[in-house]
């Protein structure tokens, strides 16, 4: 088989379902390669690349530059209109638009004022192909006005009181950052107490002595125009003669007990709650009836403000501030609602189409409100653009069917609503491109053995042209059991291997061309080190030797490089570094550690490391070292219902100092003898605080660890035994699930005795359909894991819940679980079955979906029943077994592959679910065409004689239709084993045996046979036979030499010399048999093996192209053995009969055996011939709107 990409067939037309041609778009349309060989000569309608932000705030001190950059062939022209009308730049001195750009300056540094050119901008990119256009771009002047003069009496304040400093900031654009600082510019200290509100003002919650000062400062910052502005220092003076009572807190802001604050999807939310009180209120925030989300929450400004980042609609709800001191409480609840500008959720993708394709633009926004969608063409309301009959507008969907070079334009899609808006520009681009391969020819890739190769064929053309890989001169095809082809060509080796070097081929072809291109790989042998480096105990001032001998692909530079610790060798001349080794002398303490050696080539790199340790040159006698010896003497001590302190003495460290300490229990009244992990302690610890668990019996041990292992664990502790408690948690894993049509088996994970806290466990059992208004019912059971509802209807939704009780109370309220009743058997079968004969060989079956109601179950999927009932060949009627397919969920169509050509089959339908089939729908007959016949059952040749040879066969064994002729092909082999003239003949179909005459004698002839039915002609058997050679060695007859010949031959056949002749030869090719054999058990070949392999069948092509059907499906290896001459020493059995093997289309391509799956999803040719094809991802161009900062939310 060829390993290739075949592109998708044409698309339906515009009148078939939406959904399938979404379909269509996905397979058809290409993205054009940013390839500027490509590019230069590639026609393209304009693309926008580059434009100013929708918002644009401008410095009026500089220059004002509105970007609008686009790409096209022919490159594009641009135009700029200004508050909706045509901007005429020419006849305004400061305006100057880029060359080869739609960017426009406009020079108000020289004369001009920014307020002139403020207004909303858009712009128009423009060539043959169409016109793409900017998002509406306003252009406003920031501003940083002064401060308002006013004269600010001081403030004075007994101690305790609250203090709002106002700061009141100018109105700029944008917005001025606030900062508080004093005459030294230091900006002035914030906590609990004293902290900045989101409005910019100074807010203290009591004021202190410390607090009075002459120089409260509001600073504004505009950062647009890099300018500060100062408001009137604020003067406050604190009194402590008469300080004020302690207070509950109360809110300076916000207001009231509630006030509601609404924010944009994607934006920050930020809630601020600040309170007055003595002592310092704290602030805590909470969702009520959710929680806030992990990772997207943060508080600031000491917890008085909480923000929400990225915030969605579902952060929607009521928040509640509570500010607390020692003296009470109050809260405050803020009404949350998220709103959303339009935000994509299909964005329209470019199209490049051939004439005569389909494709869709799909333009699909949400929001809060929902946006409205509106389409553009060129720039102009679709509706009084140009009609187009290819196109068709389906509300967010426009539809192309059989588009011409003139459908070619740019579309617009706008989706507003009162918060922003979204444009995007998507173009349609009619191309007929024939294939072009943009990887670079000759490519070199050189990969390790062992791993995988990867071979680039980047690929272009319209319509999508197919890939297929060849490998070396001769194009032997590639198999796609070794190879994997990616959808954008690249040919994948998983396990590359000596072999694999060669010259690769690839090919791509549409149907207005091919091109082709050669890559080269090599593949290498890995690096090994074979000789590492070895663990090392040197004394100090001796010298050390470490070895790393590595074996390497010649063909690669291999460097060597050592590291001590990970990090370069010091620089030190007492190491030294040559081929193999590495030498450090006069060794010294700091020289111990890890070296490793490092080989690198330019495709790999390997390491290994060894550990060298320096000891004192004159050791002294070593002491033992071992594990600690086991902790003694264990004491529970602050004996609670929930935890006890542990305290015990450890044992000797023996020389190695203890790390840490491992505390295990048991629970002598569940699990008596099995040791659990409490907790673990440092090694400088001797005490513990346990945390315990209710109604359990504890017995502690600890053991201790050093750098050597564990101790032995110590004596048990005394018993400790907890009072019992509610349970802390319920049952886990809970279903419910029916068995039977009536009943509903509610299941649990039970606790474990641990975790019972206490004596008579037991389980509250509840139940209710979910969609009835009864109340929960109820039952209280055993210690068991399993409760049966009797009596419930069938495959009704249950709302499930276990909760644990014991003697002490009930656990927390349970987690409510969705569940159902039992399935019954569906009621109702699939109908108006439809059979559609795509091929002799493949069927396509629709049928319409049951009523949901009549399947009483989870609905598994649709299954079909078929068996061949009547041969149309022989009208012979026998019995076959049903064959099943079952297609998966609610999908209303199947292939039904596999079938046999010129045959009656019947089929019927079963919907299916959890329980088992539905009734069948009613039996629907259908019948397959003709197709090729399998080759002839046996080809022999009997009877030779000196001018003839005959021929007799059996009919094929599988004729897929009625025979119509035989085709026999022959031609005779030299004695150079070179192939002469082709005779071609035509034989009846009811003909078994046939003779040919007027042949050469002593002539070897091979021969080809095939038989024919109306769809054409089925597989050929091939043959070899030799005429006869007369025993007396007569002539031709028109030699006449007469019986006097024949005399002397036999007088001569007598002769001693004659006969001693006849057995030197005998000899000599006996001595030849002998060293050939010898040879070819020596890997030889034979002389002769090249020439034979050169008769090839002159009438054998290369597999055609894939046409969509599955007739030519077949194994080229199998082909190319028929197709070869027969060998010397190998001929066929005495009575020269060829078998062919049958071969049979496997369900399991299409299913699971007999009973398989058969997931159809519209694609099935691609699924047949053993590939998956992928359409490339698409491009997109669109503008994403940030959250509007002015009333400018709508495009239009």
């Amino acid at each position: 088989m060829q390993l290739k990409i075949m592109p998708k067939k044409k698309c339906l037309s515009a009148g078939r379902a939406l959904l399938i041609l979404i379909l269509c778009q996905m397979l058809s349309a290409l993205e054009v390669p940013l390839d500027p060989k490509l590019l230069e000569d590639l026609v393209q309608p304009p693309t926008i690349t580059q434009q100013s932000p929708k918002d644009y705030i401008i410095d009026p001190r500089e220059n004002i530059v509105i970007q609008c950059e686009a790409k096209g062939k022919p490159p594009p022209s641009f135009s700029w209109t200004r508050n909706g009308t045509h901007f005429d730049i020419d006849k305004d001195p400061l305006v100057t638009m880029k060359t080869g750009s739609g960017t426009l300056t406009i020079n108000i540094m020289s004369d001009g004022k920014a307020e002139t050119y403020e207004g909303v901008y858009q712009c128009t990119a423009r060539n043959e192909r169409g016109a793409a256009i900017s998002n509406n771009i306003v252009i406003r002047s920031s501003r940083s006005p002064l401060w308002t003069k006013e004269k600010l009496e001081p403030m004075t304040l007994r101690s305790g009181q609250s203090l709002v400093l106002p700061c009141r900031p100018p109105m700029g654009l944008p917005p001025p950052i606030i900062f508080w600082m004093d005459n030294s510019f230091q900006r002035l200290p914030q906590s609990e107490r004293v902290s900045q509100g989101l409005n910019g003002d100074l807010y203290f919650s009591n004021v202190l002595p410390e607090d009075a000062r002459e120089d409260y400062i509001c600073y504004a910052r505009f950062n647009h125009t890099q300018t500060i502005q100062q408001k009137q220092p604020i003067s406050v003076k604190v009194t402590s003669a008469k300080p004020h009572r302690e207070r509950p807190p109360t809110f300076l802001t916000p207001e009231g007990n509630a006030s509601r604050k609404e924010e944009l999807r994607g934006n920050v939310l930020s809630l601020e709650c600040i309170a007055e009180g003595l002592p310092t209120p704290i602030i805590y925030w909470i969702k009520e009836d959710g929680t806030l989300p992990i990772n997207r929450t943060f508080y600031r400004n000491f917890k008085k403000t909480l923000q929400i980042i990225q915030v969605t609609e579902a952060d929607s709800g009521n928040y509640q501030c509570i500010a607390k001191n020692t003296l009470g409480a109050i809260h405050h609840t803020i009404s949350v609602t998220v709103k959303a500008a339009p935000y994509w959720i299909i964005a329209p993708q470019n199209l490049v189409l051939s004439p005569g394709e389909d494709g869709t633009l799909i333009c699909r926004a949400n929001g809060n409100p929902k946006p409205r969608i509106s389409w553009l063409s060129n720039g102009v309301p679709i509706e009084i653009a140009p009609d187009d009959p290819s196109r068709k507008i389906d509300g967010d969907t426009i539809i192309f069917s059989n588009v011409q070079e003139r459908s070619s334009s740019v579309y617009q899609c706008n989706a507003s609503n009162e918060y922003g808006y979204l444009l995007a520009n998507a173009f349609v681009n009619v191309l007929a491109e024939p294939p072009r391969i943009l990887t670079s020819a000759n490519t070199l890739y050189q990969v390790i053995a062992d791993r995988p190769a990867f071979l680039d064929c980047a690929f272009f053309g319209s319509p999508l042209p197919s890939i297929e890989w060849f490998k070396g001169a001769k194009g032997s095809a590639l198999r796609e059991d070794i190879y994997i082809l990616h959808e954008n060509g690249t040919l994948e080796i998983p396990v590359a291997q000596k072999d694999s070097t060669g010259t690769y081929t690839c090919v791509a072809r549409n149907k207005l061309g091919m091109a082709k291109n050669e890559v080269h790989l090599e593949i290498k042998d890995p690096t090994r080190i074979i000789k590492q480096p070895e663990y090392a105990v040197v004394q100090r001032g001796s010298t050390v030797s470490f070895e790393c001998k590595v074996k390497h692909d010649h063909t690669l530079i291999l460097t060597v490089t050592w590291l001590k610790d990970h990090s370069e060798l010091p620089s030190d001349g007492r190491f030294t570094v040559d081929k193999d080794h590495l030498v450090v002398a006069d060794v010294n303490d700091d020289d111990g550690g890890t070296y490793t050696c490092v080989a690198n080539t330019t495709l790999d790199n390997v390491s290994a490391s060894a550990v060298l340790s320096v000891v004192a040159p004159t050791p002294t006698p070593a002491p033992i070292y071992d594990v600690p010896n086991p902790p003694f003497d264990l004491e529970l001590t602050d004996q609670l219902d929930r935890s006890v302190q542990l305290s015990w003495t450890p044992g000797d460290d023996n020389n190695s100092p203890i790390t840490k300490f491992i505390i295990e229990y048991e629970d002598v009244m569940h699990e008596a003898g099995l040791w659990h992990h409490q907790t673990e302690v440092p090694g400088t610890q001797t005490t513990a605080q346990l945390k315990l668990s209710p109604y359990v019996n504890y017995a502690f041990r600890v053991m201790a660890v050093n750098s050597l292992g564990r101790s032995l664990p110590s004596e048990a502790s005394e018993q400790y035994l907890t009072k019992a408690a509610e349970p802390d948690k319920n049952p886990t894993a809970v279903e419910g699930l029916g068995s039977e049509p009536d009943n509903l088996v509610i299941t649990w994970k039970p606790l474990s005795g641990f975790e019972s806290n206490g004596p008579g466990l037991q389980y509250k059992v509840s139940w209710r359909q979910k969609d009835g208004d009864d109340e929960w019912t109820s039952v209280v059971v055993a210690n068991v894991s399993k409760y049966i509802v009797s009596g419930t209807p069938t495959f009704v939704p249950y709302l499930v819940k276990v909760q644990a009780l014991n003697d002490v109370g009930f656990a927390p309220e349970p987690a409510v679980v969705m569940g159902h009743s039992g399935e019954d058997l569906p009621m109702v079968a699939p109908g108006n079955v439809r059979v559609s004969v795509v091929n002799s060989t493949l069927a396509e079956v629709h049928w319409d979906p049951v009523p949901l109601k009549s399947i009483r179950g989870h609905l598994q999927g649709y299954r079909i029943y078929y068996w061949k009932a009547q041969s149309s060949s022989n009208r012979n009627r026998r019995h076959i077994e049903k064959k099943i397919l079952t297609f998966q969920g609610s999908k209303t169509h199947g292939m039904l592959p596999g079938l046999e050509p010129f045959s009656h089959y019947t089929l019927n339908v079963r919907v299916v679910n959890g329980k088992g089939e539905g009734p069948a729908s009613p039996d629907r007959a259908f019948h397959t065409p003709e197709g090729v016949p399998s080759a002839p059952s046996s080809l022999k040749i009997v009877n030779p004689t000196l001018d003839s040879l005959t021929l007799e066969w059996d009919p094929p064994s599988h004729p897929n239709g009625i025979l119509t002729e035989y085709t026999l092909k022959y031609q005779p082999i030299n004695s150079t084993h070179e192939l002469g003239p082709l005779i071609d003949l035509k034989i009846p179909a009811n003909k078994t045996r046939w003779t040919l005459k007027n042949l050469n004698f002593s002539t070897r002839y091979k021969f080809y046979f095939y038989a024919q039915t109306a769809a054409g002609s089925g597989s050929q058997i091939t043959e070899e036979a030799v005429t006869t050679v007369d025993e007396a060695g007569i002539l031709p007859p028109d030699v006449g030499a007469g019986k006097a010949m024949a005399s002397r031959q036999v007088d001569i056949a007598t002769q001693g010399w004659f006969i001693g002749l006849m057995c030197a030869v005998a000899l000599l090719i006996l001595i030849l048999l002998i060293v050939c054999f010898i040879r070819r058990n020596k890997g030889g070949k034979y002389p002769v093996k090249e020439k034979e392999d050169a008769h090839a069948d002159p009438e054998i092509q290369p597999m055609k192209e894939d046409d969509g059907t599955f007739g030519e499906y077949r194994s080229l290896e199998s082909d190319a053995e028929d197709h070869k001459p027969l060998k010397k020493g190998s001929r066929t059995p005495s009575d020269r009969t060829v078998k062919k093997e049958d071969s049979d289309d496997s369900l399991v391509d299409y299913g699971e055996g007999v009973n398989g799956q058969f997931n159809e999803d519209g694609s099935f040719i691609g699924q047949y011939s053993g590939k998956k094809e992928k359409e490339p991802a698409e491009g997109n161009e669109s503008s994403e709107a940030p959250s509007p900062v002015n009333a400018m939310n709508s495009f239009v």
